[in-house]
């Protein structure tokens, strides 16, 4: 177990990449993954978010409705899942705590988006790899990953950096450890992220994973326009 563990993050939907699906079926026929972490913002919520919003894009109700049907896909392609709270995944309930509301009111995430119960959220998780070594993942507590692998005293994985994809290592006299932050899948076309054209830092859209206790960064691979090449490095 935790021989292979693919590592997914900020998929934004319903304004994720277009070739999202198609990505992740060519990683899953390649490495075979036993365990996939999903390390959160796997719906956007635009429409619920605390800042402005744009009126162009989906209502809320709209919204949650192409969110159910991405999701129950991604579930056709991972039927058990971990995925660890995030910002804009728990938007929701950060709105319910804002107003008053106890959560007792709200059904789960699993009975929301229809998915099985084999998906399993965690505020963060921590699990062995099939090295014997610990590695904590979270949505994103600190940008740099070196610092919270040594804040925490073992391998860390982390989302929500969409810029940010990178693997580095630090060792004391003991162990050799590394942070791996795994970027993101979202289209950076949609109207959604236009946030970003402030900003000279790109999104980079990929993902990781944890072969026999070592990390690997797999980048999507786009042409001009966009759209993934097909290939899988």
């Amino acid at each position: 177990m935790n021989k292979s563990v693919l590592v997914i993050s900020d998929q934004h939907m319903p304004y994720h990449h277009p070739d999202l699906f198609k990505f992740l079926k060519a990683i899953k026929k390649k490495f075979k993954p036993d365990r996939i972490i999903n390390m959160g913002d796997e719906a956007d919520k635009h429409a619920l978010s605390f800042h402005a919003t744009d009126e162009d894009l989906f209502s809320a109700g709209h919204e949650l409705e192409e969110t159910i049907k991405y999701l129950q896909m991604l579930a056709e392609i991972f039927p058990k899942m971990d995925l660890v709270e995030s910002n804009h995944g728990s938007m929701v309930i950060r709105k319910a705590k804002h107003h008053g509301i106890p959560l007792h009111y709200f059904k789960t995430y699993n009975d929301v988006y229809e998915v099985p119960n084999t998906w399993q959220w965690h505020t963060d998780l921590v699990i062995k790899l099939s090295n014997g070594r610990k590695c904590y993942f979270c949505h994103g507590k600190v940008k740099d990953p070196v610092k919270l692998s040594q804040a925490m005293a073992m391998n860390v994985v982390q989302g929500h950096y969409h810029e940010s994809f990178k693997i580095e290592y630090w060792a004391n006299p003991n162990h050799l450890y590394w942070g791996m932050n795994v970027g993101c899948l979202i289209d950076d076309d949609k109207m959604s992220f236009n946030y970003n054209k402030l900003f000279t830092k790109r999104p980079i859209i990929g993902t990781g994973i944890i072969l026999e206790g070592q990390p690997k960064l797999i980048p999507m691979l786009l042409d001009k326009k966009g759209r993934w090449t097909g290939k899988i490095i």
